[in-house]
Order: structure tokens, then sequence, then C-alpha cells
């Protein structure tokens, strides 16, 4: 008969009983932990709320902002003498963003062109590089497995002497003779490093795909933005000697129409102005030789205010006395042109390269 130990009981029944108690504090920290995290996520979601709210209330103040222009559009197109001005308004309106399309098209051309001939020079360079890296590098290759084959002659040559010297009073030969086996072991282990570090570095020039283009260059950028400051002279200059590039520049400053171009006489006259407007932008005689002449005046003249800058400087495009439109059917007096960077005539800081 087994007899049972009370004081081994009593270990039993303390060790059940702290083991529950440090399984039930696990699970009292799991829920405090449980409940800090749901606690930040709760928070999260609230700020997550009141920042779509925000957002909703900006949108619906826009909302009632754009229906409020549109009922105060409708009602003034809906009478006579008040129809006619916003028609004007929004057909200057449309004779600014042809102008506009008009240099960002050219733009965008003209970094395209620039952009292909700098890509086509540098894959040239770069192809010519590499070709020379890895002619350097297999010449290097060829010199270390030569060097290392000629190690290789010479420990070999050195092992069939120690070899043949094998009696007794070649002892002071053999001795000399390996310290040149010494010497020759050491060069065999240099060239064979070499040669490791040699096919490394062919493996990694093998490797090795096209570099990416790194963009259009400074230069490049520079001569790119010299000729939108030129073509946008020249649609400047199509304008000389009428008020409507003034006029078309006053309707994208405004939010909403203006009642400034007179009764319905007045306003059909200026829109007739503004068709012969649009048809001057829309010609293409002679662009290309104003253009260069442009562009070669802007680039004997233009600053910039950084090393590293590729936008001029205003005050460095300003027109000379008389540079104006010498077509005649411009009108009898045209004053000089404005300044198109000073001005940002047809948005063009938001065309230029930077």
């Amino acid at each position: 008969m087994k007899v049972i130990n009370p004081i081994s009981l009593a270990r039993q029944a303390l060790s059940s009983s702290s083991a529950a108690e440090r399984e039930e504090e696990q699970r009292v920290l799991q829920l405090f932990r449980n409940r800090a995290e749901l606690k930040k996520a709760y928070t999260e979601l609230q700020d997550e709320i009141h920042r779509l709210k925000d957002r909703l209330k900006q949108q619906e103040g826009a909302t009632a902002r754009v229906q409020e222009l549109l009922g105060d559009l409708e009602s003034r197109l809906g009478l006579p003498e008040t129809a006619y001005p916003v028609l004007v308004f929004y057909q200057l309106r449309r004779l600014w963003n042809t102008g506009t399309e008009m240099l960002r098209t050219f733009a965008a051309d003209l970094e395209r062109q620039h952009t292909e001939r700098e890509r086509r020079l540098f894959l040239a360079e770069a192809n010519r590089l590499q070709f020379e890296q890895r002619q350097q590098i297999e010449a290097a290759l060829r010199e270390a497995e030569r060097e290392v084959a000629e190690a290789a002659q010479q420990a070999a040559r050195l092992e069939r002497e120690r070899r043949e010297l094998n009696r007794p009073w070649h002892h002071f030969k053999r001795r000399a003779l390996e310290e040149q086996m010494a010497a020759a072991a050491t060069l065999r282990l240099l060239t064979d490093s070499r040669l490791a570090a040699v096919r490394e570095q062919y493996g990694a020039a093998q490797a090795d795909g096209d570099l990416p283009f790194p963009g259009l260059s400074l230069a490049a950028r520079r001569r790119v933005n010299v000729a939108i400051v030129a073509y946008a002279e020249i649609l400047c200059q199509r304008l000389a000697g009428t008020p409507l590039l003034a006029l078309a520049r006053a309707t994208v400053l405004r939010r909403d129409a203006a009642d400034e171009y007179g009764g319905r006489a007045d306003c059909e006259a200026m829109m007739a102005e503004i068709a012969r407007g649009l048809a001057l932008l829309g010609q293409r005689v002679d662009v290309g030789a104003e253009l260069r002449q442009r562009a070669e005046r802007l680039e004997r003249n233009v600053r910039y205010r950084a090393a590293d800058d590729a936008v001029p400087v205003p005050e460095s495009t300003t027109q000379s006395a008389g540079d104006v439109l010498a077509r005649p059917a411009q009108g009898a007096r045209t004053p000089p042109l404005p300044n198109v960077l000073a001005e940002d005539l047809w948005d063009v800081y938001r065309v230029l390269l930077r």
C-alpha cells in the first residue's frame, strides 16, 4: 500500500493554484492590451470622421459657389443687355486659352525633340564608354590569366628542380630553392587573387544593362525655355495694336463675367475682333525664321539667378523699343510688346521647364 505524503499534496495544491493565478493574470493583461488597442483605433476613426466632415463641408461650399455662379450666368444669359457681355467675356477667355494651349503644345514638342536628341547622344556615349571599359577589363583579364599561368609554370619548374636535388651535398641548394619556392607560392596566391577580382569585374560589366537617361541637361532646358519665351512673344506680337491681349488676360483673373464691354453693337464688334485675333494666333507663316531671330536675341541677353537655374530673370527678357508686329493690319499705333515673363502672359510660368 502506497503512503500519501501530506507535504507533497500541499505542494501540488499550491503549485496548481499559483499556475491558475498566473494564467488569470495573463488573461487580464491581454484584456487591457486589447482595450488600449481598441481605444486607439476608435480615436483614429473619430479623427478620420472629423477630417472627412471638414472635407465634405469644403466641397459643399465649393458646390454652392459653383451653383451660385451658374445661376448668375443663367440669369444674365436670359437678358439681351447682359447676354452679349457674357459672350464677349467667355470668347476672350477662349482667346487666352487658345494661346496658352498653343504655347503648351509648342513646349511639349520642343521638349520631346530635345529629349530624343540628348537621349540618343547619351546612349551613344554610354555605349562607347561601356565598350571601352569592357575592352580594358578583357585586356586586364587576359593579362591576369597570363600571370597566373606563368606563376604556375614557375612553381612547377621549381618543384621539379627540388625533387632532383635529393643528395646530401645538395643541402644548401635545396634551402635556396625552397626560398624561391616560397616566393613563387606567394606570387601565385597574389596572381590568383588578382585574377578572381578581374573576373568579378568582367562579370559585373557583362551584367550591366543600359544606363538610365538622366533627363534634359541644364543647357537644353535653358534653350527650350528661351524658345518658349520667344514663341510667347510671337503670340503677343500677333495681337499687338489691339486691346485683345489685355482684355483676355483680365478675364482669367476674374471668376465671374464682367459687364464692361458696352452694348450689343459694341459686343458684336468685339466678337468680330476676337475672331480675327484667333485667326492671327493660328497663323503659321514664317514662324521658324521669326522664332530663331527672337531666340538668338534672348540667348544673348537672358540672365539667371543661379548657376543651376533654368528659368531666365524676367528683367533680362524685356523687349527693345519698337519691337512690334510689322503687319499694318494691326492698327496705326503699335506699342512695345509686354514682358511675357514679368506679366506671366499665356501662363508661361506653368509651361517653362524647371
